[in-house]
């Protein structure tokens, strides 16, 4: 969503206006980066009796979200606050952070979303730095971090929602389209890897590789076995979510794999996606439910009747989509759930070595033409479960290992050293357990059940 100073109040009068605001992510490869973002569930030490971190009530002062951005800010000039309605609700970053920001999730999971960084290892600095910033204020305030893909004890109802108007809106809107989105809202958490793309045709190859493959990162990356205190027979549960979150706009929508797939295809599935919000004079404005095509054919729904769609308008209304690669000025990979600072680093590393060297790239093309586009859909539907014991043709370790080798010859291509990376999940592409099956065997050994225990040793 744009910050009302960047808001592009140009009125739209042509498609081309469109098509315009995601070509302007066509970048030379020199200028190619990599962004990384990941979240996490805060909780109150010493032992996540609350698995919450609340964003600020008297019961908890100074244990929250606010007090830990009030920190943040008072520890030096890197960091400046963005606000909504006079709350905090994220932070922008300043000199060495500039590029990156923190934000918070509906439910208070907390974020990096992080700069446009060259290699692997500069995402490995920053992902350092930032849970060294964190780390200290948390703690004095009595709160821990630990990213996971699902909450491993709390209720649907236990949840609190932050001070941040886009989630209301949602709040309200979500049961209307499905049945877990507001466990998606409330108590899921990810990491993703953004990654630019250098013509429209590099985009489209891009998207329909990583689309079609984005199965296979959920299994290998689950991380999310637990659901109000027990297994529940799901290694992904944050996966499992997204099977009923709000179908119109999230998945694999087969028009990406369209031969003829580009800006102009893309533009015409967002157009058809229901509106959330827009924004005039810094104050989001509820329209859940409108059709953007039909307010710019001259035809709005009531509640944007006075209204002139813009450029921004259109760019707010493109973050509003979550189909499982999204694009915007860049692609945005999101199958995976949070895990561990390596996993969220192998993460990284999978996509940039399968995606950012053309003959890669398209040697991965061959490879996922080999099975028609519903053979992915269908795995989608079953890595919540079985995550790498999932039934795909040739076996999935098998694809595991071949799509790993190949992003593992293109991070050599780099010749940056940062195929190293990759080691996690090489060892889970050879027969290992996914996190979340470490997790299945501490809750049925050490742990004696008692699932609270992950956020100790989960903790960044």
């Amino acid at each position: 969503m744009s910050n009302p100073g960047d808001h592009d109040a140009t009125p739209i009068t042509s498609s081309k206006q469109l098509y315009d605001v995601l070509a302007r992510g066509i970048k030379p490869r020199s200028s190619w980066r990599i962004g990384t973002e990941h979240e996490k569930f805060g909780f109150v030490l010493p032992d996540a009796q609350d698995g919450r971190a609340p964003y600020a009530q008297p019961a908890y002062r100074p244990k929250g979200i606010e007090a830990l951005f009030s920190a943040i800010e008072a520890d030096g000039a890197e960091w400046t606050p963005i606000e909504d309605r006079g709350a905090v609700i994220g932070m922008k970053g300043q000199g060495a952070s500039h590029g990156a920001s923190l934000s918070i999730e509906p439910a208070g999971q907390f974020e990096l979303s992080g700069a446009p960084l060259e290699t692997l290892h500069d995402t490995r600095a920053e992902m350092q730095h930032h849970f060294d910033l964190i780390r200290g204020p948390a703690e004095a305030l009595g709160l821990g971090f630990a990213p996971l893909g699902f909450h491993p004890f709390l209720k649907r109802d236990e949840m609190m929602f932050m001070p941040k108007s886009r989630y209301a809106i949602m709040r309200q809107y979500m049961p209307k389209v499905g049945t877990r989105g507001l466990d998606m809202m409330t108590r899921t958490c990810t990491v993703q890897v953004n990654l630019d793309f250098g013509s429209e045709e590099d985009m489209a190859r891009k998207m329909r590789v990583s689309l079609a493959l984005q199965p296979l990162a959920t299994a290998l990356f689950a991380n999310s076995p637990f659901v109000e205190g027990r297994p529940n027979g799901y290694l992904s549960n944050r996966a499992l979510v997204w099977t009923d979150t709000d179908n119109v706009r999230s998945g694999m929508p087969m028009v990406f794999f369209d031969d003829q797939f580009g800006f102009e295809k893309y533009v015409d599935w967002i157009l058809d996606i229901p509106m959330y919000f827009i924004m005039r004079d810094g104050n989001i404005i509820d329209v859940a439910g409108a059709s953007f095509r039909e307010w710019l054919a001259g035809r709005p729904d009531p509640r944007l009747a006075a209204y002139t769609p813009s450029v921004g308008d259109f760019e707010d209304h493109i973050t509003t989509a979550f189909p499982d690669v999204r694009l915007k000025q860049f692609l945005e990979m999101r199958g995976a759930d949070a895990g561990t600072p390596e996993m969220m680093l192998a993460q990284s590393a999978l996509w940039a070595g399968l995606l950012y060297n053309p003959e890669i790239l398209r040697e991965a093309e061959k490879r996922v033409r080999q099975h028609d586009w519903r053979t992915y859909a269908a795995l989608r539907a079953a890595v919540p479960k079985s995550a790498m014991n999932a039934a795909f043709p040739g076996g999935l370790r098998n694809l595991a290992r071949n799509v790993l080798t190949m992003a593992e010859a293109g991070l050599k291509a780099r010749q940056f050293g940062e195929e190293m990376y990759l080691q996690p999940l090489m060892e889970i592409a050879d027969g290992g357990p996914t996190q979340a099956e470490k997790w299945l065997a501490r809750y049925h050994g050490a742990w004696a059940s008692d699932v609270r225990r992950i956020f100790d040793e989960a903790r960044v």
